[in-house]
């Protein structure tokens, strides 16, 4: 940290970091960004008012200091979009720290974040999701590690998963059964239905693979029998693609986001879609409807007599 954030300061820091590890959950990397982001606030704080940023200073914190702060990281090219979320974590920091000291944190509340246009989602077609499920394994080097790339590939399309959910599976995880119990982001729990399929793509691989697996080691395996490497699938997607003729668009969390997409237009409710996902916020979900909305707008404009 810089030497101009006082050890008070400093100290408040990480002891909010710690509630938010130990009561939110939150995950290691969302805990290492919240760190950067107020860090970095902190730093401009001393550098902004020519002296170390003490308690006092953090109490006495006003919305020109938010805006200056918010200036100077334009001013360095940082994107509308994480400026937001550097804010919010500064927000974040303040909720605490004001409990903790007994302070109005209106000021800083009241900062409005930078409007950004926010990245639809780019899932595939039907047709696309199910060839990309049939040719996942077809440049792989053994028949054991084609079986994995399409479990691997099917859980992600048929459950939702998240790469990182699919990989954490563990020998104690199989046979599948008709519910899988996942833990996402911030260590929040849910129960993901599992289809047919997906058993039957998750068996076929554990039937092949020449690995021993135990209960408490990872499911999924590179050649040497080490935990698989997230990459590896994501150049089995890669492969998959160029033999399919898909866009660059087409990688493993898009099979994530196709799993949504098409629930959504089959009529799924979307807080159902929304706890099958995990995601915390239903704003997040929303953006699938957007995205169907869109979709229903080009074939209209494609078939529309009068288009």
């Amino acid at each position: 940290m810089s030497l101009d954030i006082s050890p008070a300061a400093r100290d408040a820091l990480a002891r909010w970091l710690d509630h938010e590890r130990a009561l939110n959950g939150a995950a290691a990397n969302t805990i290492r960004a919240y760190g950067r982001d107020v860090q970095g606030f902190l730093a401009f704080l001393a550098d902004y008012h020519g002296a170390p940023t003490g308690m006092a200073h953090l109490r006495a914190v006003g919305l020109r200091d938010l805006r200056a702060w918010m200036a100077h990281e334009r001013n360095r090219g940082i994107a509308p979009r994480s400026l937001a979320r550097a804010l919010s974590s500064v927000k974040g920091f303040y909720r605490w720290l004001a409990r903790q000291e007994g302070f109005d944190p209106s000021p800083v509340l009241a900062a409005r974040a930078p409007r950004f246009q926010r990245k639809l989602p780019r899932p595939l077609s039907e047709d696309a999701a199910r060839a990309v499920l049939d040719d996942m394994g077809t440049g792989a080097s053994t028949g054991w590690v084609a079986a994995r790339d399409v479990a691997v590939a099917t859980l992600l399309y048929g459950c939702g998963l998240r790469i990182s959910e699919a990989l954490s599976l563990t020998g104690a995880d199989v046979p599948l059964g008709e519910v899988l119990r996942i833990r996402g982001k911030g260590g929040k729990e849910r129960l993901v239905p599992v289809i047919a399929p997906a058993r039957a793509a998750v068996q076929a691989y554990t039937a092949a693979c020449p690995h021993q697996l135990t209960p408490e080691a990872p499911l999924f395996r590179g050649v040497r029998g080490g935990a698989l490497n997230p990459r590896l699938i994501a150049r089995a997607m890669e492969g998959a693609r160029a033999r399919l003729g898909l866009p660059a668009t087409a990688t493993p969390h898009a099979l994530r986001h196709s799993f949504a997409t098409h629930l959504l237009s089959a009529g799924g409710d979307l807080r159902a879609i929304q706890e099958l996902l995990g995601h915390a916020s239903l704003s997040t979900t929303q953006a699938y409807t957007a995205v169907d909305t869109a979709r229903l707008m080009e074939v209209y404009e494609a078939a529309h007599p009068k288009a």
